[in-house]
């Protein structure tokens, strides 16, 4: 798949969140990339980037301090090529972008590992 029609995906998983959720996206910026960087994956405690779908970089939103302004956007990436990897078909991957930008969009908003993964049953 294309990166073009990879971030058409992203933009879609995007579109389809609950106006409560997406009027809250502030101060953040989502990007694609094809791997995740070396540094990022020190961050997450992981050598292989194959393992990584999608990392949060920020300040939580339940975390921000009053007059919290003028700093740089938080940042979520999806990581195309593992993605794709693991996904036998074009939706296989559709849905796999969508479950990575919901789960990373759980951290911008507050929650932990084990929470997010609790409401994914």
């Amino acid at each position: 798949m294309n990166q073009d029609h990879f971030e058409k995906l992203v933009e879609e998983a995007l579109a389809g969140l609950p106006e409560r959720f997406a009027s809250r996206l502030e101060n953040v910026s989502i990007l694609v990339a094809d791997w995740a960087t070396p540094e990022q994956l020190a961050k997450v405690n992981l050598s292989d980037p194959h393992r990584l779908l999608g990392l949060y970089e920020g300040i939580p939103l339940t975390e921000r301090p009053r007059g919290y302004y003028g700093v740089l956007p938080d940042r979520i990436t999806i990581f195309r090529i593992p993605i794709e990897e693991m996904s036998s078909t074009d939706e296989d991957i559709r849905k796999q972008v969508r479950e990575t930008v919901m789960h990373e969009l759980g951290h911008f908003f507050g929650m932990d590992e084990q929470r997010i993964r609790k409401t994914r049953r």
